[in-house]
């Protein structure tokens, strides 16, 4: 029994390690589908790329763990019982789920193992991630001045030239707007040829003009000298290129977001917020019983009652009403705008809090599912346990995102919404299990008849 069990162990592990590679990639590829925009066009170094591609990939490994469980434990029983090996197995006794029983083990460890990296490194990795890749879409493209097109980057200035030379270097037909003046474009520099490059410390871009002129419109309102014109040989022009260089931002701005947070955080704050609610309509109720006990003062008797009661005390006092109507009106709508703005950040921290078990605890429910269906299906390799894996998490995925949804926007509770997923899969992982165990059909059309 014991090479039995080490015999299925190496048989999953390889599957699990190159699939979980796989999903990380193909995750990674959507990420940067995503943000490719921002990325392309701004020098970036290379090892900022990397060190954001790594924090990305450690965000998806929760992700990723469930859809390669599936996977290679489909593989897994797939590729034995289509060599036989698992007939073998259960002709000497072994049952299925004694089979499953070493890898039920490790998965168990792979689920333990992905809530504490969803608790306690992804949100580091959400915190290194946002923090980078919200700086990179801040940051201006880099210098990249082409023929025939403007170009609009540096602060002030639009230049356009008709030919750049291999070198990189010399210039030809070269116009420059200035607007700094933000007067429109009051300064026009041309000239004939010139040259491009960085200073010594790359602090400055310059361009090195040679026969051209500038032109220089003055205030419209003096007749006598609307404009200025300058000829000249040789002309240099510097430009900032400080606003080109990567400024990081303080990490502290993003630690209050709930996806920086582990669960106990996660909980502190959400206890904060309900405090805050529960705060806020006590003084709510406080100030509405104020302005009502206001209003009835209002209240007076007919002029019967009152004889000295004048038409232009009631307009007064039908003025004072309208304004406090107004008011509680206006009130009533601001509160009710904050305790719906607060509601949501509340929800928003406990989805994610949900969240983190939810996806370790889908990995041991892939794996139920994906144990019995490669003993039925029989079939091993990247053929049809890709097909059916990609089935399932599809499925799985359309289910979490459509009831999470309806959570934020309340339509259900926090902890029926993020379980759903789970509750609806698992029977069938059951399911499965029952029949792949039994060695009976998956459909017996007679039977749902009956």
């Amino acid at each position: 029994m014991k090479k039995l069990h080490i015999f299925i162990l190496k048989s999953f592990i390889g599957p699990f390690i190159y699939t979980f590679l796989l999903a990380i990639f193909l995750l990674l590829m959507q990420f940067l589908w995503k943000y490719i925009d921002d990325l392309v066009g701004k020098g970036l170094e290379l090892t900022l790329v990397a060190k954001l591609l790594f924090y990305a990939a450690a965000r998806f490994v929760p992700m990723a763990l469930p859809i390669s469980i599936l996977l290679s434990s489909i593989m897994t029983f797939g590729n034995i019982a289509e060599k036989s090996e698992l007939l073998a197995i259960r002709s000497a006794g072994v049952s299925l789920t004694r089979c499953m029983l070493p890898l039920f083990f490790v998965v168990s460890i792979i689920t333990s193992l992905s809530f504490m990296f969803s608790n306690y490194y992804m949100p580091y990795a959400n915190l290194k991630a946002g923090a980078l890749l919200y700086d990179i879409r801040k940051q201006k493209p880099a210098l990249n001045i082409k023929e025939g097109i403007f170009y609009n980057e540096l602060t002030g200035y639009s230049i356009k030239i008709d030919k750049k030379h291999e070198n990189g270097v010399d210039l030809e037909g070269i116009l420059i707007y200035d607007h700094n003046s933000e007067k429109g474009n009051d300064k026009v520099i041309i000239a004939e040829k010139g040259k491009m490059y960085l200073s010594q410390n790359e602090t400055y871009f310059v361009i090195a003009l040679e026969n051209g002129h500038s032109y220089y419109e003055m205030d419209l309102h003096q007749d006598n000298k609307p404009f200025q014109r300058a000829y000249f040989k040789e002309d240099i022009l510097r430009f900032d290129l400080s606003e080109f260089g990567m400024k990081r931002s303080s990490e502290e701005l993003y630690r209050n977001h709930y996806a920086m947070m582990n669960n106990q955080q996660l909980e502190n704050a959400i206890d904060s917020i309900q405090a805050k609610i529960a705060s806020k309509k006590e003084t709510y109720t406080m100030q509405m019983t104020e302005k009502i006990s206001v209003n009835e003062n209002l209240t007076y008797n007919s002029e019967e009652d009152h004889p000295s009661a004048t038409f232009s005390n009631q307009k007064k006092i039908y003025t004072q009403a309208i304004s406090q109507v107004k008011f509680i009106k206006s009130l009533i709508s601001s509160q009710q705008r904050d305790f719906k703005y607060h509601r949501e950040i509340s929800i928003k921290h406990q989805v994610e809090w949900h969240r983190k078990l939810t996806l370790a605890v889908a990995c041991l429910v892939f794996f139920f599912i994906g144990a019995p269906l490669g003993a039925i299906i029989k079939k091993g390799g990247f053929g049809m346990p890709v097909i059916v894996s990609i089935g399932f998490f599809i499925s799985y995925h359309i289910i979490s995102v459509t009831f999470e949804k309806m959570v934020k926007e309340a339509e259900m509770s926090t902890w029926q919404g993020m379980w759903i997923a789970n509750a609806i899969l698992l029977p069938i992982g059951i399911y499965l299990i029952i029949k792949a165990n039994s060695d009976s059909p998956l459909w017996r059309l007679p039977s749902f008849r009956r």
